[in-house]
């Protein structure tokens, strides 16, 4: 496999563009060559250590620094609000924020004496109240080195908060934590790299300000003369001594470009993947789907404490779930206290605006939500008390797996050790209490799952929603967090919802399933009752089965696909209705079958797939929706099937299902 960044052999860049590009760089090291060529080198020392030069680069420290301050100050909330925030007037704020990036220097220096100065807008104001004069004074260059400066660091910062999926902020606000608090414990230790980088920037460009400084502050000796204005002064009269401080300043500049190493933007490392792949799940999950088996955990390895040691003491109360939402989904649920609720349906049928409207993160839709009796529609997220899984885990990657499981209980202000003492009791009841120590990126996609679901529960939720949280994971991790997630709802006193695009794994869960589709509830029933009659064509075939919609006759059904077929008991003529049909009741022949089967048809075999230790065949008619049998692997060497055979498909009338919608 080639590397990235590794020029194939033989490949080279067309001269029409190779010629400019190097000229440009000739063009951009021409002048830092000529630096370093009349350069007095044995005079360097000197140069750099006269009373001048030392007291211009003490100043020039001073203002930066102050500068660096005052624009971490104002410019980190400024970048937020960029990145985070939709107002009207944003596209004019950021344009404010630009200007002094493309305004000449001098010019912003004569903004800034009429904003500031005496007879400025705000400078007779500031010396007649608080007696501070700026111009012509150190604060003065201070200011100046802000203006100038200040926005390498928003637009450094704003890309890396840009980066930055909100999914993070929202996992913590679900778990207890402010607006603030989430901004100064996941938001800025995220986005480091980029605070980090637009601080290099700002304090090397705040070094390096002369326009605004010298026209603003003037060019005072030990007040305003920072180090670029003094190597102005030397040109005139010690024009090696000029290049000797030049130097100096092309130095700093390049250790700061060095050391950012091209990291402009600062954005956030890269998040921890998981390490298996999307999987659907076995044929032999797919069985004993009516009722919920017993939890059986695997053994504990080596090291890991039995998923029951260190049980936390739980955290008392018992919370039924009333919603009503509207906007996008539209649709009521009531559910007791300790219900566990499958929300499954097609992409877009409204599963995580549904999600995301109890959580109160979308304007797509609203809910009208009490939890045991107390009506929390009102309140913002962070004081519903409804905690979030996202599909992924969201696990906030600078912080342990102690510190994740205990953040909601310090974001409720609970005290560190009584919080890490619970945290660690969590991690202990799921299995992952020995990697309490580790950061995420050092986790397995199945441990990962348990120490969310371990921060999740921990926070004390009232109502507890998962998105997809077993999605990432591959088979075999999948099983080990099914059944550990199980076992410990089943002792969860608030209600659960699992979204999943998985019924089958939904079903084996939850006490209730609730299919949805374009935004509206199209059935809500006991697990068994979806296995038995799906109401949603999507559902019956993700559980396996073929399902056909379309409308009653007297014989059975005429579907909406095309084709009849015979019902044992059709509904009333005219019905909406749902044929399911099981793949082992299709019966396939090379010929066409005479007998009792009603519903026969002829086809071709377009795909053979194993399942366990059957195979499915998928057929395609022109008479016929497309039907899938399951057969045994001697059936199918027997008939001869192979793709494009050929066959005839036959189904009993009494092998057919029919639901009404």
């Amino acid at each position: 496999m080639k590397r990235a960044g590794v020029r194939t052999p033989g490949a080279r860049p067309p001269l029409a563009l190779a010629v400019p590009a190097l000229l440009a760089v000739a063009f951009l090291a021409l002048p830092l060559v000529g630096i370093l060529a009349r350069t007095e080198w044995g005079e360097l020392a000197d140069h750099l250590t006269s009373p001048g030069t030392v007291q211009a680069l003490k100043l020039s420290l001073l203002v930066s620094f102050w500068a660096l301050g005052l624009s971490l100050l104002l410019g980190v909330p400024l970048a937020w609000l960029l990145a985070r925030v939709p107002f009207p007037g944003k596209a004019f704020v950021r344009s404010l924020v630009l200007l002094p990036m493309v305004l000449p220097p001098t010019v912003g220096g004569v903004a800034l004496l009429l904003a500031f100065g005496r007879r400025g807008l705000l400078g007779p104001w500031l010396e007649g109240t608080f007696g501070i004069t700026l111009p012509f004074h150190t604060s003065g260059a201070v200011l100046a080195a802000t203006f100038v400066a200040m926005p390498f660091l928003v637009i450094s910062l704003e890309g890396a908060l840009g980066g930055l999926r909100p999914r993070y902020e929202e996992t913590a606000a679900s778990l207890g934590a402010s607006p603030v608090r989430v901004f100064f414990t996941v938001t800025l230790p995220m986005v480091a790299p980029g605070v980090l980088a637009g601080a290099a920037l700002t304090w090397a460009r705040a070094l390096g300000e002369f326009g605004a400084t010298i026209t603003f502050a003037g060019n005072l000796p030990g007040t305003t003369q920072t180090l670029p204005l003094q190597v102005y002064l030397l040109l005139q009269d010690e024009p090696e001594a000029a290049t000797s401080v030049s130097l100096l300043l092309l130095a700093i500049a390049m250790g700061v470009l060095i050391a950012l190493r091209g990291r402009w933007t600062g954005t956030p490392s890269a998040e921890r993947r998981s390490g298996g792949p999307v999987e659907e799940p076995a044929a032999a999950e797919k069985q004993a789907i009516t009722e919920k088996p017993a939890a059986v955990e695997r053994p504990a390895a080596a090291g890991e404490p039995p998923s029951g040691a260190g049980s936390p003491a739980p955290s008392g109360g018992h919370w039924s779930l009333h919603a009503d939402v509207t906007g996008f989904t539209v649709l009521t649920l009531d559910a007791d206290p300790g219900t566990t609720i499958a929300v499954v349906g097609p992409n877009g049928a409204g599963k995580t605006t549904l999600l995301r409207a109890l959580l109160g993160l979308t304007p797509r839709a609203h809910a009208e939500l009490r939890l045991g009796g107390e009506d929390v529609t009102a309140l913002p997220p962070h004081r519903r008390r409804v905690a979030w899984v996202p599909q992924d885990g969201a696990l906030f990657p600078h912080l342990s797996a102690l510190a994740n499981t205990a953040y909601g209980l310090r974001a409720q202000g609970v005290p560190r050790a009584e919080a890490r003492r619970e945290a660690r009791a969590w991690l202990d009841r799921l299995g992952v209490g020995h990697l309490a120590h580790r950061r995420p990126g050092q986790l397995s996609g199945g441990q990962a799952q348990r120490v969310a679901l371990a921060r999740a529960l921990a926070a004390r939720p009232r109502l507890l929603v998962l998105d997809e949280p077993l999605a990432a994971l591959d088979q075999t991790t999948r099983a080990h967090v099914r059944h550990t997630l199980r076992t410990h709802l089943a002792g969860f006193g608030g209600v659960c919802l699992i979204v999943t695009h998985d019924p089958v794994e939904a079903v084996s869960l939850a006490d209730r399933v609730l299919v949805l589709q374009d935004g509206r509830a199209l059935q809500d029933a006991a697990p068994a009752e979806v296995t038995r009659h799906p109401r949603s064509p999507w559902v019956a075939r993700m559980l396996g089965r073929n399902a056909w919609p379309g409308t009653a006759n007297p014989d059975g059904l005429a579907l909406d696909d095309g084709g009849v077929l015979v019902a044992a008991e059709p509904p009333p003529p005219g019905t909406p209705a749902l044929a399911i049909v099981a793949p082992e009741a299709v019966s396939l022949h090379r010929q066409k079958p005479a007998g009792s089967p009603r519903n026969v048809w002829p086809g071709t075999v377009r795909e053979i797939t194993t399942s366990g230790s059957r195979l499915r065949v998928l057929v395609t008619s022109a008479e016929a929706p497309d039907l899938v049998a399951e057969i045994t692997p001697q059936a199918a060497a027997e008939l001869g099937l192979a793709e494009g055979v050929p066959v005839w498909t036959s189904v009993k009338a009494t092998e057919t299902t029919v639901v009404t919608l």
